[in-house]
Protein backbone atom coordinates (compact mmCIF):
# COMPACT_ATOMS: atom_id res chain seq x y z
CA UNK A 1 0.00 0.00 0.00
CA UNK A 2 1.15 3.49 -1.08
CA UNK A 3 0.32 6.86 -0.02
CA UNK A 4 1.64 9.43 -2.59
CA UNK A 5 1.80 13.02 -1.92
CA UNK A 6 1.33 15.68 -4.34
CA UNK A 7 4.12 16.67 -6.48
CA UNK A 8 5.86 20.34 -6.17
CA UNK A 9 8.75 21.57 -7.70
CA UNK A 10 11.21 23.36 -5.30
CA UNK A 11 13.56 25.58 -6.29
CA UNK A 12 17.22 24.46 -7.84
CA UNK A 13 18.55 25.38 -4.69
CA UNK A 14 15.93 24.61 -1.52
CA UNK A 15 17.39 26.27 1.51
CA UNK A 16 15.65 27.38 4.52
CA UNK A 17 17.43 30.51 4.96
CA UNK A 18 17.35 32.09 1.27
CA UNK A 19 13.24 32.18 2.13
CA UNK A 20 13.86 34.21 5.47
CA UNK A 21 16.63 36.42 3.44
CA UNK A 22 13.82 37.42 0.71
CA UNK A 23 11.10 38.52 3.38
CA UNK A 24 14.60 40.70 4.71
CA UNK A 25 14.81 42.40 1.62
CA UNK A 26 11.27 42.57 1.05
CA UNK A 27 9.80 43.67 4.44
CA UNK A 28 13.00 45.26 6.36
CA UNK A 29 11.09 46.58 9.07
CA UNK A 30 8.70 43.80 10.07
CA UNK A 31 9.02 42.10 13.54
CA UNK A 32 10.76 38.96 12.99
CA UNK A 33 11.12 37.78 16.96
CA UNK A 34 10.01 38.79 19.88
CA UNK A 35 11.30 37.30 23.18
CA UNK A 36 11.08 38.94 27.02
CA UNK A 37 10.19 42.57 25.45
CA UNK A 38 13.00 42.44 23.26
CA UNK A 39 12.55 42.35 19.40
CA UNK A 40 14.29 42.38 16.33
CA UNK A 41 13.42 43.17 12.77
CA UNK A 42 14.29 41.40 9.89
CA UNK A 43 16.95 43.30 8.58
CA UNK A 44 18.26 43.90 12.60
CA UNK A 45 18.05 39.95 12.49
CA UNK A 46 19.47 39.38 9.06
CA UNK A 47 22.80 41.50 9.36
CA UNK A 48 23.53 40.24 12.66
CA UNK A 49 23.20 36.88 11.48
CA UNK A 50 25.73 37.25 8.52
CA UNK A 51 28.11 38.89 11.53
CA UNK A 52 27.70 35.27 13.01
CA UNK A 53 28.36 33.58 9.89
CA UNK A 54 31.43 35.64 8.87
CA UNK A 55 32.72 34.83 12.59
CA UNK A 56 32.06 30.74 11.73
CA UNK A 57 34.03 31.19 8.32
CA UNK A 58 36.71 32.91 9.79
CA UNK A 59 37.31 30.20 12.18
CA UNK A 60 36.86 27.55 9.31
CA UNK A 61 34.08 26.11 10.18
CA UNK A 62 31.72 26.71 7.21
CA UNK A 63 30.00 23.78 4.55
CA UNK A 64 29.78 20.65 6.19
CA UNK A 65 30.48 21.77 9.50
CA UNK A 66 28.54 20.99 12.93
CA UNK A 67 27.92 23.38 15.58
CA UNK A 68 26.54 22.85 18.72
CA UNK A 69 24.00 25.70 20.30
CA UNK A 70 23.24 25.29 23.65
CA UNK A 71 21.15 28.81 24.48
CA UNK A 72 17.65 29.40 25.99
CA UNK A 73 15.05 30.72 24.09
CA UNK A 74 16.46 34.40 22.96
CA UNK A 75 17.19 36.49 19.90
CA UNK A 76 20.74 35.03 20.39
CA UNK A 77 19.95 31.92 19.69
CA UNK A 78 17.65 32.54 16.47
CA UNK A 79 21.32 34.65 15.53
CA UNK A 80 23.03 31.56 15.93
CA UNK A 81 20.95 29.43 14.20
CA UNK A 82 20.41 31.34 11.07
CA UNK A 83 24.10 32.34 10.94
CA UNK A 84 25.50 28.28 10.97
CA UNK A 85 23.15 27.99 8.37
CA UNK A 86 24.46 30.70 6.26
CA UNK A 87 28.38 29.37 6.57
CA UNK A 88 26.44 26.20 5.32
CA UNK A 89 27.11 24.49 8.63
CA UNK A 90 24.74 22.67 10.33
CA UNK A 91 23.47 23.42 13.60
CA UNK A 92 22.93 20.62 16.35
CA UNK A 93 20.55 21.29 19.75
CA UNK A 94 22.07 20.62 22.95
CA UNK A 95 18.71 21.12 24.91
CA UNK A 96 19.76 23.73 28.21
CA UNK A 97 16.36 21.62 29.91
CA UNK A 98 18.58 18.05 30.03
CA UNK A 99 20.48 17.52 33.21
CA UNK A 100 24.37 18.47 33.26
CA UNK A 101 24.95 14.34 32.86
CA UNK A 102 22.83 13.94 30.10
CA UNK A 103 24.19 16.46 28.09
CA UNK A 104 27.57 15.56 28.65
CA UNK A 105 26.83 12.04 27.07
CA UNK A 106 25.57 13.79 24.19
CA UNK A 107 28.44 16.06 23.56
CA UNK A 108 30.43 12.74 23.03
CA UNK A 109 27.92 11.51 20.36
CA UNK A 110 28.54 14.24 17.73
CA UNK A 111 31.31 13.24 15.11
CA UNK A 112 33.48 16.40 14.51
CA UNK A 113 31.51 19.21 16.56
CA UNK A 114 33.26 22.26 15.61
CA UNK A 115 32.22 24.15 18.52
CA UNK A 116 29.23 24.97 20.66
CA UNK A 117 27.48 28.55 21.84
CA UNK A 118 26.78 29.01 25.12
CA UNK A 119 25.68 31.43 27.43
CA UNK A 120 27.45 32.27 31.01
CA UNK A 121 23.41 30.87 32.00
CA UNK A 122 24.18 27.46 30.12
CA UNK A 123 28.00 27.13 30.18
CA UNK A 124 28.40 24.86 33.23
CA UNK A 125 26.08 22.04 31.67
CA UNK A 126 27.92 21.76 28.97
CA UNK A 127 31.98 22.43 30.76
CA UNK A 128 34.85 21.81 30.79
CA UNK A 129 33.61 20.62 26.77
CA UNK A 130 35.89 18.77 24.65
CA UNK A 131 35.41 21.44 22.13
CA UNK A 132 35.76 24.94 21.88
CA UNK A 133 32.69 27.26 23.06
CA UNK A 134 31.67 30.46 22.24
CA UNK A 135 29.63 32.91 24.79
CA UNK A 136 26.68 35.08 23.40
CA UNK A 137 27.46 37.90 26.17
CA UNK A 138 31.29 38.07 24.23
CA UNK A 139 29.67 37.97 21.13
CA UNK A 140 29.07 41.91 20.40
CA UNK A 141 32.95 42.30 20.67
CA UNK A 142 33.65 39.57 18.45
CA UNK A 143 31.32 40.48 15.74
CA UNK A 144 31.89 44.27 15.51
CA UNK A 145 33.27 44.91 11.85
CA UNK A 146 32.40 41.77 10.73
CA UNK A 147 30.41 42.19 7.59
CA UNK A 148 26.41 42.10 7.61
CA UNK A 149 26.42 41.23 4.15
CA UNK A 150 25.14 37.76 3.49
CA UNK A 151 28.68 35.34 2.66
CA UNK A 152 29.09 33.92 -0.68
CA UNK A 153 28.77 30.26 0.28
CA UNK A 154 26.97 28.17 -1.91
CA UNK A 155 24.61 25.99 0.04
CA UNK A 156 22.33 22.77 -1.86
CA UNK A 157 19.29 20.73 -1.05
CA UNK A 158 21.82 18.13 0.13
CA UNK A 159 23.80 19.99 2.61
CA UNK A 160 22.76 18.95 6.05
CA UNK A 161 21.04 21.81 8.07
CA UNK A 162 20.44 20.67 11.47
CA UNK A 163 20.96 17.30 13.42
CA UNK A 164 19.12 16.03 16.43
CA UNK A 165 19.15 13.86 19.15
CA UNK A 166 16.76 10.76 19.06
CA UNK A 167 16.53 7.52 21.64
CA UNK A 168 15.42 4.78 18.79
CA UNK A 169 14.49 1.81 19.98
CA UNK A 170 17.75 0.80 21.63
CA UNK A 171 17.29 3.68 24.00
CA UNK A 172 21.41 4.74 22.97
CA UNK A 173 21.19 8.46 21.62
CA UNK A 174 21.69 8.98 17.71
CA UNK A 175 21.88 12.26 15.74
CA UNK A 176 20.05 12.38 13.17
CA UNK A 177 20.74 14.46 10.36
CA UNK A 178 18.47 16.58 8.16
CA UNK A 179 19.11 17.84 4.69
CA UNK A 180 17.83 21.35 3.78
CA UNK A 181 15.77 20.02 0.82
CA UNK A 182 14.04 18.27 3.38
CA UNK A 183 13.42 21.09 5.85
CA UNK A 184 12.65 23.66 2.72
CA UNK A 185 10.16 21.19 1.68
CA UNK A 186 8.35 20.78 5.13
CA UNK A 187 7.76 24.15 5.62
CA UNK A 188 7.23 25.13 1.81
CA UNK A 189 4.30 22.43 2.00
CA UNK A 190 2.79 23.86 5.58
CA UNK A 191 2.68 27.69 3.92
CA UNK A 192 0.91 26.70 0.73
CA UNK A 193 -1.58 23.74 2.24
CA UNK A 194 -2.69 25.96 5.25
CA UNK A 195 -2.22 29.27 3.76
CA UNK A 196 0.33 30.75 6.23
CA UNK A 197 1.84 34.38 5.73
CA UNK A 198 3.11 37.29 7.35
CA UNK A 199 0.53 37.70 9.79
CA UNK A 200 0.33 33.83 11.14
CA UNK A 201 2.83 34.46 13.94
CA UNK A 202 4.32 31.84 16.38
CA UNK A 203 4.75 30.60 19.70
CA UNK A 204 7.46 27.72 20.51
CA UNK A 205 5.69 25.89 23.07
CA UNK A 206 8.25 22.77 22.97
CA UNK A 207 11.92 22.39 24.37
CA UNK A 208 15.04 23.23 22.13
CA UNK A 209 15.71 19.95 21.53
CA UNK A 210 12.76 18.39 19.74
CA UNK A 211 12.53 17.63 16.49
CA UNK A 212 9.15 19.59 16.35
CA UNK A 213 10.74 22.91 17.68
CA UNK A 214 12.99 23.21 14.54
CA UNK A 215 10.05 23.33 12.51
CA UNK A 216 8.59 25.68 15.11
CA UNK A 217 12.01 27.88 15.49
CA UNK A 218 11.85 28.40 11.33
CA UNK A 219 8.21 28.53 10.06
CA UNK A 220 7.28 31.98 10.63
CA UNK A 221 10.64 32.97 9.44
CA UNK A 222 9.82 31.13 6.21
CA UNK A 223 6.76 32.77 5.77
CA UNK A 224 7.67 36.34 6.92
CA UNK A 225 5.52 36.23 10.16
CA UNK A 226 6.62 36.98 13.77
CA UNK A 227 8.55 34.59 15.97
CA UNK A 228 7.19 34.82 20.09
CA UNK A 229 9.57 32.97 22.58
CA UNK A 230 8.88 32.21 25.81
CA UNK A 231 11.54 33.18 28.53
CA UNK A 232 11.55 30.56 30.45
CA UNK A 233 13.59 26.89 30.05
CA UNK A 234 10.73 24.38 30.95
CA UNK A 235 7.13 24.84 29.59
CA UNK A 236 4.97 27.13 31.70
CA UNK A 237 1.15 26.60 30.63
CA UNK A 238 0.72 29.88 32.05
CA UNK A 239 2.79 32.25 30.56
CA UNK A 240 1.79 30.37 27.06
CA UNK A 241 -1.64 31.04 27.45
CA UNK A 242 -0.55 34.52 28.32
CA UNK A 243 1.30 35.23 25.65
CA UNK A 244 -1.69 33.50 23.14
CA UNK A 245 -3.73 36.18 23.85
CA UNK A 246 -1.71 39.46 24.19
CA UNK A 247 0.72 38.65 20.99
CA UNK A 248 -1.65 38.01 18.50
CA UNK A 249 -0.50 34.18 18.29
CA UNK A 250 -2.06 32.39 15.40
CA UNK A 251 -0.38 29.33 15.07
CA UNK A 252 1.20 26.49 17.65
CA UNK A 253 3.26 23.46 16.69
CA UNK A 254 3.37 21.05 20.15
CA UNK A 255 3.34 17.42 21.23
CA UNK A 256 -0.32 16.04 21.90
CA UNK A 257 0.36 16.30 25.83
CA UNK A 258 1.13 20.24 25.45
CA UNK A 259 -2.03 20.52 24.04
CA UNK A 260 -3.62 18.54 26.75
CA UNK A 261 -2.50 21.21 28.92
CA UNK A 262 -3.47 24.76 26.85
CA UNK A 263 -6.49 23.02 26.39
CA UNK A 264 -7.04 22.38 30.45
CA UNK A 265 -5.63 25.86 31.21
CA UNK A 266 -8.38 27.80 28.92
CA UNK A 267 -11.07 26.00 29.87
CA UNK A 268 -10.79 26.13 33.62
CA UNK A 269 -10.31 29.79 33.13
CA UNK A 270 -13.02 30.25 30.29
CA UNK A 271 -10.71 32.16 28.60
CA UNK A 272 -11.11 31.98 24.09
CA UNK A 273 -7.52 32.59 23.36
CA UNK A 274 -6.62 28.87 22.15
CA UNK A 275 -9.84 29.09 19.86
CA UNK A 276 -9.01 32.70 18.37
CA UNK A 277 -6.14 30.42 16.91
CA UNK A 278 -5.94 29.80 13.07
CA UNK A 279 -3.86 26.22 13.53
CA UNK A 280 -2.45 23.77 16.23
CA UNK A 281 -0.34 21.78 14.88
CA UNK A 282 0.16 18.32 17.51
CA UNK A 283 1.36 14.59 17.53
CA UNK A 284 4.51 13.00 18.51
CA UNK A 285 2.44 10.66 20.31
CA UNK A 286 -0.78 8.67 20.59
CA UNK A 287 -3.82 11.14 20.54
CA UNK A 288 -6.16 10.64 23.28
CA UNK A 289 -9.25 12.41 21.23
CA UNK A 290 -11.51 11.94 24.72
CA UNK A 291 -9.11 14.86 26.51
CA UNK A 292 -9.87 17.63 23.55
CA UNK A 293 -13.23 16.68 22.07
CA UNK A 294 -15.38 18.54 23.89
CA UNK A 295 -13.49 22.04 23.85
CA UNK A 296 -13.17 21.67 19.77
CA UNK A 297 -16.89 21.51 20.08
CA UNK A 298 -16.85 24.26 21.62
CA UNK A 299 -19.02 27.16 19.95
CA UNK A 300 -17.49 30.29 18.19
CA UNK A 301 -14.24 27.52 18.54
CA UNK A 302 -12.34 28.38 15.21
CA UNK A 303 -9.01 26.99 15.46
CA UNK A 304 -8.01 24.24 13.14
CA UNK A 305 -6.44 20.94 15.04
CA UNK A 306 -4.28 19.30 12.64
CA UNK A 307 -3.02 15.61 14.34
CA UNK A 308 0.39 15.54 12.48
CA UNK A 309 2.82 12.45 12.11
CA UNK A 310 6.45 11.73 11.49
CA UNK A 311 10.01 11.23 12.25
CA UNK A 312 12.96 13.18 13.36
CA UNK A 313 14.88 10.93 10.63
CA UNK A 314 12.40 11.86 7.84
CA UNK A 315 12.04 15.93 8.69
CA UNK A 316 9.36 15.63 11.57
CA UNK A 317 6.45 15.65 9.89
CA UNK A 318 5.15 12.87 7.02
CA UNK A 319 1.37 13.53 7.45
CA UNK A 320 -1.39 15.72 8.62
CA UNK A 321 -5.32 15.33 9.20
CA UNK A 322 -7.83 17.87 10.00
CA UNK A 323 -9.50 16.71 13.10
CA UNK A 324 -12.75 18.53 11.84
CA UNK A 325 -13.20 15.07 9.88
CA UNK A 326 -12.84 13.22 12.91
CA UNK A 327 -15.62 11.95 15.03
CA UNK A 328 -15.36 10.68 18.80
CA UNK A 329 -16.23 7.54 18.96
CA UNK A 330 -16.06 7.00 15.35
CA UNK A 331 -12.84 5.56 14.75
CA UNK A 332 -11.05 3.45 17.85
CA UNK A 333 -7.94 5.95 16.68
CA UNK A 334 -8.05 9.01 15.12
CA UNK A 335 -5.74 9.30 11.49
CA UNK A 336 -2.92 11.30 10.83
CA UNK A 337 -3.85 11.87 7.29
CA UNK A 338 -2.05 12.05 4.03
CA UNK A 339 0.93 12.82 3.20
CA UNK A 340 3.09 16.34 2.77
CA UNK A 341 4.32 17.62 -0.59
CA UNK A 342 6.63 15.30 -2.36
CA UNK A 343 6.12 12.31 0.04
CA UNK A 344 4.97 8.70 -0.14
CA UNK A 345 3.88 6.50 2.72
CA UNK A 346 4.24 2.87 2.09
CA UNK A 347 2.94 -0.06 4.39
CA UNK A 348 4.90 -2.69 3.80
CA UNK A 349 5.23 -6.45 5.16
CA UNK A 350 7.91 -8.21 7.29
CA UNK A 351 8.85 -9.12 3.84
CA UNK A 352 8.85 -5.41 2.96
CA UNK A 353 5.85 -6.19 0.32
CA UNK A 354 2.90 -4.02 0.25
CA UNK A 355 -0.02 -4.69 2.26
CA UNK A 356 -3.95 -3.49 1.24
CA UNK A 357 -6.13 -1.21 2.49
CA UNK A 358 -7.17 -1.70 6.10
CA UNK A 359 -4.35 -4.57 6.67
CA UNK A 360 -1.33 -4.03 9.06
CA UNK A 361 2.29 -3.28 8.49
CA UNK A 362 5.37 -1.12 9.44
CA UNK A 363 5.21 2.44 8.21
CA UNK A 364 7.60 3.55 5.73
CA UNK A 365 8.66 6.79 4.28
CA UNK A 366 10.48 7.78 1.23
CA UNK A 367 10.33 11.11 -0.92
CA UNK A 368 12.10 14.64 -0.01
CA UNK A 369 11.86 14.02 3.75
CA UNK A 370 13.97 11.15 4.10
CA UNK A 371 16.97 12.72 6.62
CA UNK A 372 21.01 12.05 5.59
CA UNK A 373 21.04 9.15 7.67
CA UNK A 374 22.59 8.94 11.68
CA UNK A 375 25.73 10.98 12.05
CA UNK A 376 28.84 8.72 12.44
CA UNK A 377 26.04 5.75 12.68
CA UNK A 378 27.37 2.17 11.94
CA UNK A 379 25.02 0.60 14.34
CA UNK A 380 22.03 -1.80 13.58
CA UNK A 381 19.36 1.49 13.48
CA UNK A 382 21.29 2.63 10.29
CA UNK A 383 19.66 -0.04 8.84
CA UNK A 384 16.32 1.71 8.83
CA UNK A 385 17.71 3.82 5.75
CA UNK A 386 17.19 1.92 2.76
CA UNK A 387 16.50 1.75 -0.73
CA UNK A 388 13.45 -0.28 -2.00
CA UNK A 389 12.12 -0.64 -6.02
CA UNK A 390 8.78 0.88 -7.09
CA UNK A 391 7.66 0.32 -10.36
CA UNK A 392 10.62 -0.26 -11.23
CA UNK A 393 12.58 2.94 -9.78
CA UNK A 394 15.22 2.38 -6.87
CA UNK A 395 13.65 4.91 -3.68
CA UNK A 396 15.45 6.29 -0.86
CA UNK A 397 13.24 4.64 2.19
CA UNK A 398 12.95 4.89 6.29
CA UNK A 399 11.91 2.01 8.02
CA UNK A 400 10.19 4.01 10.96
CA UNK A 401 9.36 0.64 13.07
CA UNK A 402 6.21 2.21 13.47
CA UNK A 403 2.75 -0.22 12.89
CA UNK A 404 -0.16 1.39 11.32
CA UNK A 405 -3.02 0.96 8.21
CA UNK A 406 -4.53 2.61 5.73
CA UNK A 407 -8.02 2.98 6.35
CA UNK A 408 -11.14 3.10 3.65
CA UNK A 409 -10.88 7.08 3.09
CA UNK A 410 -7.12 6.75 1.75
CA UNK A 411 -6.14 8.27 5.51
CA UNK A 412 -3.04 6.68 7.62
CA UNK A 413 -3.56 5.38 11.41
CA UNK A 414 -1.24 4.68 13.15
CA UNK A 415 -1.64 1.91 15.77
CA UNK A 416 1.91 1.98 17.80
CA UNK A 417 5.44 0.39 17.80
CA UNK A 418 6.71 -2.56 16.33
CA UNK A 419 8.68 -3.31 19.38
CA UNK A 420 6.42 -1.90 21.65
CA UNK A 421 3.85 -4.54 22.22
CA UNK A 422 4.85 -6.50 25.79
CA UNK A 423 3.96 -10.53 26.37
CA UNK A 424 1.91 -10.14 29.06
CA UNK A 425 0.51 -13.78 30.58
CA UNK A 426 1.34 -15.29 26.90
CA UNK A 427 -0.68 -12.18 24.94
CA UNK A 428 1.08 -9.54 23.15
CA UNK A 429 -0.48 -6.11 24.19
CA UNK A 430 0.49 -2.62 23.15
CA UNK A 431 0.00 -0.56 26.48
CA UNK A 432 -1.38 2.26 23.88
CA UNK A 433 -4.20 0.48 23.23
CA UNK A 434 -4.95 0.38 27.14
CA UNK A 435 -4.84 3.85 27.22
CA UNK A 436 -7.06 4.54 25.08
CA UNK A 437 -9.74 2.11 26.87
CA UNK A 438 -9.02 3.45 29.85
CA UNK A 439 -9.17 7.14 28.52
CA UNK A 440 -13.21 6.23 27.15
CA UNK A 441 -14.45 5.58 30.44
CA UNK A 442 -16.52 8.10 32.49
CA UNK A 443 -14.51 9.64 35.31
CA UNK A 444 -11.22 9.37 33.61
CA UNK A 445 -9.43 12.29 32.80
CA UNK A 446 -6.53 10.36 31.75
CA UNK A 447 -4.36 7.62 31.73
CA UNK A 448 -0.75 6.22 30.97
CA UNK A 449 0.21 2.49 31.32
CA UNK A 450 3.82 1.49 32.17
CA UNK A 451 5.19 -1.84 32.09
CA UNK A 452 6.36 -3.13 35.29
CA UNK A 453 7.77 -6.62 36.72
CA UNK A 454 6.07 -8.97 39.49
CA UNK A 455 9.34 -10.23 42.06
CA UNK A 456 9.47 -13.30 39.66
CA UNK A 457 9.69 -11.55 36.34
CA UNK A 458 6.92 -11.45 35.10
CA UNK A 459 5.23 -8.55 32.84
CA UNK A 460 2.56 -6.62 33.96
CA UNK A 461 0.55 -3.86 33.29
CA UNK A 462 0.35 -0.27 35.40
CA UNK A 463 -1.91 1.95 34.91
CA UNK A 464 -1.89 5.72 36.51
CA UNK A 465 -5.50 7.33 35.75
CA UNK A 466 -5.91 11.29 36.69
CA UNK A 467 -9.79 11.38 37.74
CA UNK A 468 -11.77 13.85 36.31
CA UNK A 469 -13.26 14.55 39.58
CA UNK A 470 -12.71 12.58 43.07
CA UNK A 471 -10.13 9.82 43.02
CA UNK A 472 -11.44 6.61 40.98
CA UNK A 473 -11.58 3.10 43.18
CA UNK A 474 -9.31 0.70 41.60
CA UNK A 475 -12.23 -2.06 41.35
CA UNK A 476 -14.66 -0.14 39.64
CA UNK A 477 -11.98 0.55 36.98
CA UNK A 478 -11.09 -2.67 36.71
CA UNK A 479 -14.49 -3.95 36.25
CA UNK A 480 -15.10 -1.43 34.03
CA UNK A 481 -12.29 -1.69 31.81
CA UNK A 482 -13.26 -5.61 31.55
CA UNK A 483 -15.89 -4.72 30.26
CA UNK A 484 -14.15 -3.34 26.94
CA UNK A 485 -10.95 -5.40 27.19
CA UNK A 486 -9.98 -8.99 27.54
CA UNK A 487 -8.79 -10.34 31.27
CA UNK A 488 -5.02 -10.15 30.02
CA UNK A 489 -5.12 -6.57 28.77
CA UNK A 490 -6.37 -5.16 31.83
CA UNK A 491 -3.34 -3.55 34.15
CA UNK A 492 -2.54 -5.52 37.41
CA UNK A 493 -2.48 -2.20 39.47
CA UNK A 494 -4.16 1.28 38.90
CA UNK A 495 -3.11 4.72 40.64
CA UNK A 496 -4.54 7.79 41.07
CA UNK A 497 -2.37 10.73 40.36
CA UNK A 498 -3.27 14.47 39.90
CA UNK A 499 -1.63 15.22 36.54
CA UNK A 500 1.09 13.15 33.94
CA UNK A 501 4.15 14.07 33.51
CA UNK A 502 5.82 15.42 30.57
CA UNK A 503 9.46 15.38 29.43
CA UNK A 504 11.00 18.22 28.35
CA UNK A 505 9.80 17.97 24.78
CA UNK A 506 5.79 17.76 26.58
CA UNK A 507 5.58 14.14 25.98
CA UNK A 508 4.46 12.03 28.70
CA UNK A 509 7.73 10.97 30.89
CA UNK A 510 7.13 7.39 31.26
CA UNK A 511 10.26 6.90 32.91
CA UNK A 512 9.22 9.56 35.68
CA UNK A 513 6.02 7.41 35.95
CA UNK A 514 7.85 4.19 36.83
CA UNK A 515 10.13 5.93 38.87
CA UNK A 516 6.50 7.00 40.80
CA UNK A 517 5.35 3.60 41.15
CA UNK A 518 9.07 2.68 42.32
CA UNK A 519 8.62 4.69 45.13
CA UNK A 520 4.71 3.78 46.20
CA UNK A 521 5.45 0.16 45.73
CA UNK A 522 9.13 -0.21 46.79
CA UNK A 523 8.08 -3.14 49.99
CA UNK A 524 5.56 -4.97 47.16
CA UNK A 525 7.80 -6.98 45.35
CA UNK A 526 6.67 -5.15 41.83
CA UNK A 527 8.73 -3.05 39.58
CA UNK A 528 9.03 -0.45 36.90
Amino acid sequence: MILQGKRVALPSAPVVHRRFEEHARATPDAVAVFCAGQQVTYTELDARANRFAHLLLARGHGRGAKVGICLDYSVDMVVAVLGTLKAGAAYVPFDPSYPAARLRLLLGQVPGLALIVVSAATAPLVGPAAVETVGVEELPGRLEGLPTTRPDVPVTGDDVCYAVFTSGSTGTPKVTAVRHEGWFNLLNWLTLEYGLHSGSHNLVVSAFGFDLSQRSLMMPLFCGATQHLMASRNFDAAMAYRMLGRHGIRVVNCASSTLYLLVDWETARGGDALTRLDYVLFGGEPLHVERIADWARREGNGCTLLHQYGVAECTDVATSFDLAGHLPGEHDIAPVGRPAHNTDIHILDERMRGVGVGESGEICISGAGVGAGYLGGTGPESGRFTTVEVDGVPRRLYRTGDRGHVNEAGDLVVAGRMDAQVKVRGMRIDPTDVERALGRLAGVRQAAVVVGRTGSGEAELIAFVVPAGDDLAENDVRARLLEALPRNMVPARFLNIPRIPLSPHGKTDRAALAEEFRKQYADHGTTA
